[in-house]
């Protein structure tokens, strides 16, 4: 039950946050399976030996309540709305509406954030990966969501920033963009960029769960799939978009641009003893500063290091790493014409 301290500590917090944020605007698991009566012997004790071994942490795990995916979306929504207001929903008339519904919106953020980031923070501690091992009461939850919660929330403001001149860069970018209220309101690459940017932010503070599930709504929205862990720089410009993956461990400079279909992805996963992919480790390519990446480009390799100001041609597969200022390009494939009717050859 939220009580009324709770609510007094997010009046105070918004405040602080929606005067900060107005300074940034220009005016002009799976489900669990329940083993069924006819299952075999074997699989019962196998059942039976899990439940045995089980963590105290797994245990909280399989009986919590988990974030719910349509509240992320309701989040990413709303979120949108406080970078680009009046383009999401409704149209903005004036200095006091527009702070009015700017304050409805951050309040709407804070609650659901609250609820979702409670419910997540019970996973932080389960699995090898994590980067902190303690087991977690209530009272620690309450007070890790709302040092979470509010660290985000201060965060909007330099988040925008960034996003402005992510905005700028497409606008530079392409020439067939026309405004600035074009690129906001229909590029698809910008609209993944923006939910990534704080989704890694929740990353950076170790919450499970969420910064995925948000990165993973604007996949399904833009076909662009950024892993929430990437570290992406200033002035990032995806054109078109559609099938672009970028990695976990990749790390990206300022003013990249990179077109459809390009993949900075990982050339092989070392095993562990027991032969799983091993967690933690640098698995996908830097990308330094003013590169540009063609369309259908692959780039492989935590060791892989694409120089500055190199130019990456189209279809390329790239698995070592390219100098500063370089040009890699395909060797010019042959064409073969032939005529559809005799099967002939052309040219």
């Amino acid at each position: 039950m939220i009580g009324r301290g709770y609510e007094i500590k997010k009046t105070q917090n918004l405040d602080d946050v929606l005067e900060n944020l107005l300074l940034t605007y220009n005016k002009a698991d799976p489900a669990v399976h329940e083993v069924s009566a006819e299952q075999s012997e074997a699989e019962n004790q196998r059942r039976r030996q899990f439940e045995a071994e089980r963590s105290e942490q797994d245990t909280i795990a399989i009986h919590s309540k988990l974030p719910s995916n349509e509240e992320i979306t309701k989040l990413c929504i709303s979120l949108e709305e406080i970078l680009f207001p009046g383009y999401r929903t409704e149209v903005l008339n004036g200095d006091a509406r527009f702070k009015l519904l700017l304050g409805k919106t951050l309040d709407e953020i804070y609650d659901i954030l609250y609820d979702q980031v409670s419910k997540s923070l019970p996973f932080r501690w389960l699995g090898e990966y994590t980067k902190t091992k303690k087991s977690l009461i209530s009272r620690e939850i309450e007070s890790e969501t709302e040092f979470i919660v509010n660290t985000i929330l201060e965060k909007l403001s330099c988040i925008r920033e960034l996003i402005k001149k992510d905005v700028l860069a497409a606008y530079n970018g392409d020439p067939a963009a026309m405004s600035y209220a074009e690129i906001i309101l229909s590029y698809p690459g910008l609209r993944a960029v923006a939910i990534y940017r704080i989704a890694h932010e929740l990353y950076e503070l170790d919450v499970p769960l969420i910064p995925r599930m948000m990165t993973e709504y604007a996949h399904s929205e833009t076909g662009i799939d950024i892993h929430p862990g990437a570290q992406i720089g200033e002035s990032f410009f995806i054109d078109h978009g559609t099938g672009v993956v970028v990695g976990e461990t990749c790390r990206i400079g300022n003013r990249v641009k990179i077109y459809q279909g390009v993949t900075l992805g990982a050339k092989s996963f070392p095993l562990d003893a027991d032969g799983n992919p091993i967690k933690g480790i640098k698995r996908h390519p830097d990308i330094e500063d003013d590169v540009i990446i063609y369309a259908g480009a692959t780039i492989l390799g935590g060791d892989t290091v694409i120089g500055k100001g190199s130019v990456i041609g189209g279809n390329v597969w790239v698995t070592e790493s390219i100098p500063p200022y370089s040009v890699v390009i395909q060797k010019h494939a042959e064409i073969e014409i032939r005529n559809a009717d005799s099967k002939t050859k052309v040219a």
